[in-house]
């Protein structure tokens, strides 16, 4: 048996541009998953319907509905392989490797025609700032770096515990800790109940009614992403709207900070993972940054707050 007091010890991760290329090509094959999940799943506010989760294994859309009745679709970042499978037990896969965009695109769909299922997704890459060709015609992103794949994936296990842990002290409208193909990031959210003024949209290759449905209602969002345009890997912290008072907090720990330009707190990987203590360390980062926006924003907490998720138990 595990002794559960004994606990892996958080992997170190490449600065981006060490592993750019893999993540770039990461990234894109994960929009083609998860773009098969949204063209499949019933709408869900905030498109909460489209987004994977992280698994013992790697990064799964869970349980797909389909006439056929039903099928999943994980990224194995252990063996290195997508895998899909159906409720009937049937089973298909093939190796995660230096494979174009392009031939993963074919492969992917290919292997659902073996299990009869047919789908469509719209096939432009969405949230990249730049014109980029469409999956199907995608020779150019083609690299796969199995290493630097498996220890992000095991930092999102580390990441989903502490978010999980941090999730389960809010009674009001709260995520799945869950993560977004769009941005590569993992991430949940806090809601005040409130509606929110109209986002302004302009997000790359992304319908502006996406954000203004997305950010709808007050929130204080928390996430972890690479890093890329940031240089190194990182957790960030906003509120949306974001309140007077906000961006002035003492937040916890010392190494965050609050980046003007992103409009974010953020607070980089690496001292997360060298501290005593980083499950805690994290768990301050995302208390103090949700105080920030809760205190500044006059939500109404002792409604909102539990301990443990036990009504009464502030």
């Amino acid at each position: 048996m595990m002794n559960q007091n004994i606990r892996p010890a958080w992997p170190k991760l490449q600065e981006p541009s060490k592993w750019q290329e893999t993540l770039d090509t990461v990234h894109l094959w994960s929009q083609i998953i998860g773009k098969i999940r949204l063209e499949n799943t019933p709408w869900v506010n905030h498109s909460w319907h489209v987004t994977l989760y992280v698994s013992s294994r790697g990064l799964t859309t869970s349980l797909i509905p389909h006439p056929s009745g039903g099928f999943e679709i994980e990224f194995n970042f252990i063996d290195h392989r997508l895998e899909i499978s159906t409720v009937n037990g049937s089973r298909v896969s093939f190796e995660l490797k230096s494979l174009s965009v392009a031939d993963f695109y074919h492969q992917t769909m290919d292997k659902l025609q073996e299990l009869n299922i047919t789908t469509t997704i719209y096939t432009k890459p969405v949230e990249i700032p730049d014109p980029i060709t469409a999956f199907p015609d995608d020779t150019t992103h083609a690299n796969y770096d199995a290493e630097p794949m498996h220890r992000f994936w095991l930092a999102l296990t580390h990441i989903h515990r502490v978010f999980s842990r941090f999730r389960a002290d809010f009674l009001g409208k709260v995520s799945p800790v869950h993560f977004f193909w769009g941005a590569f990031d993992l991430a949940v959210t806090r809601f005040s109940g409130r509606l929110a003024p109209k986002h302004p949209g302009g997000i790359p290759n992304c319908p502006d009614w996406v954000a203004e449905e997305g950010y709808s209602h007050e929130l204080s969002s928390a996430g972890f992403w690479p890093g890329t345009g940031l240089g190194e890997p990182a957790f960030y912290a906003y509120a949306y709207p974001e309140p007077e008072g906000f961006r002035t907090e003492a937040i916890e720990p010392d190494a965050a900070f609050y980046h003007t330009e992103l409009g974010e707190y953020i607070l980089p990987y690496e001292s997360v993972r060298s501290s005593s203590n980083p499950d805690e360390t994290l768990l301050r980062f995302l208390k103090t940054t949700y105080q920030a926006a809760a205190v500044n924003g006059n939500w109404n907490q002792n409604a909102l707050e539990s301990r443990g998720g036990r009504p009464g138990a502030l």
